[in-house]
């Protein structure tokens, strides 16, 4: 069974950036889908971003397109989102799954995903 552990947490200003990481263990995450979501308070889980298995396409909300970028280093089996102009609104916390390789057309939705990790606080102040 994967495992997922997500960091980067911190605390930037409006305007500023930071980059989250999600590290896997128990297997390699170069056969599967990634995803981050998040999570404000009072709010619905919401797609972020997705990574397809070779990385040769991606995706994102379109909340976030143009600011944020998603990456994967299958050799450190570990997949970042970089997220740049960050937005008070940004704030969340972040997670990161897994899904199976041939998901791809199912990618935004979080029943797609098999393995969670268990989030990373990301706040933006005004």
């Amino acid at each position: 069974q994967v495992q997922l552990v997500e960091s980067g947490a911190g605390l930037v200003q409006a305007g500023g950036s930071l980059r989250v990481s999600c590290a896997a263990s128990g297997g390699t995450i170069s056969n599967y889908l990634m995803g981050w979501f998040r999570q404000a308070p009072g709010k619905e889980r919401e797609f972020v971003a997705a990574i397809s298995y070779a990385g040769g396409s991606t995706d994102y909300a379109d909340s976030v397109k143009g600011r944020f970028t998603i990456s994967r280093d299958n050799a450190k089996n570990t997949v970042y989102l970089q997220m740049n102009s960050l937005k008070p609104e940004d704030t969340a916390v972040y997670y990161c799954a897994t899904a199976r390789a041939d998901s791809w057309q199912r990618r935004v939705w979080a029943e797609t995903y098999m393995y969670w990790g268990q989030g990373t606080q990301v706040t933006v102040s005004s």
